[in-house]
């Protein structure tokens, strides 16, 4: 078994892929969890490749979210579109990723997944909230790298 499909149990991430659907219901966003092994390039770096590949930047708002986790390297990075980097407070991303980072030293990647899904669907819901016509425009589930 390999790092990514040790990381999370079947279980956790169907828990993981809930959170996401439970926090887009009040919010015209979209968040995405990305998982993989290691990476050569720095993790912020690989993270915008991969928000780029999943498609992110092309939601109609600009308020995707990004959640890579580098399981090897133990690195993650959450990163937003600029439609919803320019509306929270500066240090939300990283005062979010200390609660993430604050699960995962005690090894609970599922409850830290979570955390920073909850956190970044309410900062979504503030500012983009949920219209009537609101389409998920990404898919919930959780890619593998």
């Amino acid at each position: 078994m390999s790092k990514v499909e040790a990381f999370l149990t079947q279980s956790e991430e169907q828990a993981v892929v809930e959170a996401i659907r439970v926090a887009e219901t009040a919010t015209s966003g979209e968040i995405r969890v990305h998982i993989e092994k290691t990476s050569t390039l720095p993790a912020f770096d690989r993270a915008l490749e991969v928000f780029h590949f999943l498609k992110m930047d092309e939601t109609q708002l600009k308020n995707g979210v990004l959640i890579y986790v580098a399981v090897k390297d133990k690195a993650f990075v959450i990163c937003g579109d600029q439609g919803i980097n320019d509306l929270v407070p500066k240090d939300f991303w990283e005062s979010t990723k200390e609660v993430m980072a604050a699960h995962f030293k005690n090894g609970d990647f599922k409850q830290g997944l979570i955390d920073g899904i909850t956190n970044a669907g309410e900062q979504l819901r503030t500012f983009f909230p949920c219209e009537e016509d609101d389409t998920n425009e990404l898919s919930n589930e959780i890619s593998k790298g």
